[in-house]
């Protein structure tokens, strides 16, 4: 379905359909116009429009079929659409308008006694040739990779992300990261994080259950304010989710896992910044 076909749908059909809104769709074939359309040009010309190239980048990520099928809907062979949707990639990321923050955005003016949340999610990945207890998770009972999330609680943006492989814990994920927190930031986390306080003094987590010693109601009420808190995040990670990319089992070469975790990550402030 070309993008002419696409024009009856109402805005939140063509959410629902390609993942992101009208308007973050017009602005991302602004971004990729200069380099895609070589109407004029000498050389070879595109058989795709560039909003369809677009198209065809956002059906991969939306619905994650192969390259194959998404070739035979569009009249392309498979390694066309590949280069497709790599080529998309690296200018959207190139051109830094769908950008994270980053790590310093922490240390910025204003931002001292913001409130952070961190959490992981995992994907499944295909069952590597090599090393391959490094990515099995218990937890999951498959191969995966762990995406590290921190989220504003006030915006609900992704302000950075890390990768780690599955076997690695998710405290360990945090410290490997090396976040500057300021001491007057409140980071809240779950359970997985217990000790998160000798390295930051602005954690919080839950209160830990003593053995054959049930917790006392205030550590009760503690538990659950910050459990209302804290899940928003996972209202970000389900937000991801909504691309099968990352919500299925993931089938690309692992190399390409984080420019693809942050450049989604991008478009998703893009339109908490930008509602339509």
């Amino acid at each position: 379905m070309q993008y002419q076909e696409l024009e009856h749908l109402s805005n939140p059909e063509f959410k629902r359909l390609c993942g992101v809104s009208r308007s973050t769709f017009r602005e991302m074939v602004e971004v990729l116009r200069p380099p895609l359309d070589r109407r004029g040009r000498r050389g070879g010309q595109t058989k795709l429009s560039v909003e369809d190239q677009l198209l065809v980048a956002l059906a991969y990520w939306r619905e994650y079929r192969s390259q194959f099928h998404i070739g035979v809907s569009w009249g392309l062979h498979e390694t066309t659409v590949g280069r497709i949707v790599k080529k998309v990639e690296d200018l959207l990321v190139k051109s830094g308008k769908f950008r994270l923050p980053s790590q310093r955005q922490l240390y910025q003016p204003g931002w001292e006694w913001k409130v952070m949340m961190v959490d992981v999610g995992e994907i499944e990945i295909e069952r590597p040739k090599k090393t391959q207890k490094r990515y099995y998770s218990g937890k999951q009972r498959c191969h995966t990779l762990k995406a590290q999330l921190v989220v504003d609680l006030e915006t609900q943006q992704i302000i950075c992300t890390a990768v780690d492989t599955g076997r690695t814990h998710d405290f360990k994920v945090l410290k490997r990261s090396r976040l500057p927190f300021v001491s007057s930031q409140l980071c809240l986390a779950d359970r997985g994080y217990q000790g998160f306080a000798k390295l930051h003094p602005g954690a919080c987590t839950p209160t830990k259950k003593r053995r054959q010693q049930p917790l006392p109601k205030e550590e009760k009420q503690h538990n659950r304010a910050l459990a209302r808190l804290r899940v928003r995040v996972e209202h970000v990670i389900r937000r991801f989710k909504i691309f099968r990319i990352f919500s299925g089992r993931y089938r690309n070469r692992r190399k390409r896992f984080d420019l693809r975790l942050n450049l989604i990550a991008g478009l998703l402030n893009y339109e908490l910044a930008h509602p339509s």
